[in-house]
């Protein structure tokens, strides 16, 4: 499961600043009835999750961030009154910096890349279990990203495929950047990544610093795809 912990320090929402993982706020955005109330019975079945509330259009979504100030947003691509990336472009007109997992049936397009490099912090199959959903908003809402592998191999490929290399190459990664950067792809935490290289946390945001800085990506998840494109992780 590709996930990271937190983006870097200095962000708006890192994990150090991040809004506590109890009572969280959490706003579902889906114009299918059946989808969306499932989704959101299971939701407030869970104690950490103190507020859960629902919209059917973007243009409620909209009005519901304005009200609500949710922790999440779990928001479907496919709306009725907006497709493709146009509501999560509305959502940032709202509130730019408000934690987004996109659930969607869509896991093989560009929508995924673009919607990252938005900014998204999450991407998830409608298809996913359940425990999986619960597991990605309590990641996101800490500040951190968590991507569907089922999504992640898919788009990767399609990367792949579909790109041709420019010639923009990556500035080197040293081998312990090489490794942290491999360990963000396989879903390990900061945490986790300092008991395996037996470095501190602080050296390993040091080493995701510079790799996020070395690939020119935004934030940690776009790293990701980077790296993907220029073949520096494995899957």
């Amino acid at each position: 499961m590709i996930k990271t912990e937190s983006q870097l320090d200095g962000e708006s929402r890192n994990a150090e600043g991040a809004r506590s993982c109890t009572n969280l706020k959490v706003l579902v955005v889906d114009d299918h009835p059946v989808v969306r109330y499932g989704l959101v019975e299971r939701l407030r079945a869970e104690p950490d999750f103190a507020v859960v509330d629902e919209a059917a259009s973007c243009a409620e979504c909209c009005k519901k961030l304005r009200s609500m100030n949710p922790d999440v947003v779990v928001l479907d691509l496919e709306l009725g009154d907006a497709s493709d990336l146009d509501a999560l472009h509305k959502l940032r007109e709202v509130d730019p910096d408000v934690p987004t997992i996109i659930y969607t049936a869509h896991g093989t397009d560009w929508r995924v890349v673009e919607a990252i490099r938005m900014g998204v912090q999450g991407y998830l199959m409608k298809k996913a279990p359940i425990d999986v959903v619960f597991e990605a908003i309590r990641v996101v809402s800490a500040g951190g990203s968590f991507l569907d592998p089922e999504v992640t191999s898919k788009v990767m490929g399609a990367v792949g495929a579909g790109r041709e290399h420019n010639g923009t190459k990556a500035r080197k990664l040293t081998e312990r950047e090489s490794s942290v950067l491999q360990m963000l792809a396989q879903g390990k935490r900061n945490k986790e990544i300092s008991q395996a290289l037996s470095i501190s946390e602080r050296t390993v945001k040091f080493h995701i610093s510079s790799v996020l800085g070395k690939l020119q990506a935004s934030n940690r998840t776009e790293a990701v795809v980077i790296a993907a494109e220029q073949g520096l992780i494995r899957f």
